[in-house]
């Protein structure tokens, strides 16, 4: 990296190096010598747990008193796909027609050099900053499973008596253009497996087996057919999708043993996993009498729903980011799930970053003016937050 107040050029650097979840392949070293320039202090914080792949992370300190700001994110990518589809190498870090190309660019690379090069303006040469503290918590699991990342670095701090008073996360959240959006929370996940049971047989002597496939059908439908909600503060209503069914069955002629149906539901804080769970079932085991149907339900929550309420510092971001693009950012919990639901049981969490349109695509770019605009807007974020905190 020439120059490492240019935060392009920090993100062609970190894109170079093909970080696909579980692998590293030197993404945190390349941001931890840049912070190390800087005067912050630096741990690497691997993990690993059985079932679940190795993961390497970094957290990254300078200033050990309050207030204490934290940037989050993750440099681990999507796999780039078929690299015959893409029209630059997705790990070069190409910049062509005032765009910077490559897997990460979007999501979520040139969001962390952004924030980089804004610290280093912050602090402006000093080792340490006139007020506070400034950190950046990165991790390598955000894309994959999430266990080995984020949630056991925020124990990790607790576990040392470090507490974090504000936190953005610099996820793509922008729809379309610099600006659109602040996410100010986000929906829960449950995800969701139904197996119906019945008795194999010949297709030919139905009454001799008890087909789960019809049974199966009954119980998805009564399910994706209701609302759950109309929606909550700043939320859209929750929603249930079936994602797949699964008979594996190979035979014509057998009326299979089992039927199995894999949901997802994106719900809104008028529900806990907990709550949505009791409701699942209630309504299966109503159906099951019904229809003399024997199932299982397994769910596992990978999110609750949460919304961080408002506050100066949101009011802050919101006229900074206006002053900047010219337009009033919206408040929004729209999208998947993002590691702010983790962060949000430490410390109040928003998030901003760049223009997520090409996020996990082929040809993933962003524009070289977005990255320099959002390390503008971080370096205000700071200047402002040491101010009024």
């Amino acid at each position: 990296m020439s120059d490492p107040t240019n935060p392009a050029e920090l993100a062609q650097a970190l894109i170079q190096k093909p970080s696909v979840t579980p692998a590293d392949a030197g993404a945190l070293d390349t941001l931890q010598i840049a912070l190390k320039t800087l005067g912050f202090q630096c741990h690497r914080l691997p993990f690993e747990e059985d079932g679940a792949a190795r993961v390497d992370n970094l957290y990254a300190r300078i200033g050990d008193s309050a207030p204490h700001f934290c940037f989050a994110g993750h440099t681990d990518v999507v796999p780039a796909g078929a690299l015959d589809e893409w029209s630059v190498d997705p790990f070069a870090g190409t910049i062509k027609d005032n765009q910077l190309w490559g897997r990460g660019a979007a999501d979520m690379k040139s969001a962390i050099a952004a924030f980089a090069v804004a610290a280093g303006r912050h602090l402006n040469g000093a080792k340490t900053p006139a007020r506070g503290s400034i950190s950046m918590l990165i991790t390598g699991d955000e894309e994959g499973e999430a266990i080995n990342g984020t949630k056991k670095m925020l124990q990790w701090l607790a576990d040392r008596g470090e507490t974090i008073d504000q936190c953005v996360v610099g996820e793509p959240t922008n729809p379309s253009a610099l600006g659109d959006m602040v996410k100010v929370g986000r929906r829960g996940s449950l995800n969701g497996w139904i197996t119906v049971r019945g008795r194999q047989g010949h297709v030919a002597y139905p009454h001799r087996a008890d087909n789960p496939i019809p049974k199966l059908l009954r119980k998805l439908l009564l399910l994706s057919e209701h609302a759950l909600d109309e929606g909550y503060e700043f939320f859209q209503p929750s929603n249930l999708e079936i994602t797949d069914i699964h008979i594996g069955n190979p035979a014509h002629n057998v009326i299979p043993e089992r039927a199995t149906a894999r949901f997802n539901v994106r719900f809104n804080p008028n529900w806990t996993g907990e709550s949505l769970n009791a409701w699942l079932r209630a309504r299966l085991d109503a159906t099951a009498k019904d229809i003399d149907a024997i199932y299982e339900l397994k769910t596992i929550v990978s999110g609750e729903a949460f919304l961080t309420p408002p506050s100066l510092f949101i009011d802050n971001l919101q006229d900074i980011v206006e002053r900047h693009c010219g337009n009033r950012p919206e408040l929004s919990t729209t999208g998947g799930t993002s590691d702010a639901r983790f962060i949000k049981d430490y410390a109040p969490v928003v998030e901003f970053g760049l223009v997520g349109a090409t996020m996990h695509k082929v040809d993933e770019h962003v524009a070289v003016q977005d990255i320099e605009t959002l390390a503008d807007i971080y370096t205000d974020i700071l200047k402002v937050y040491f101010e009024t905190a």
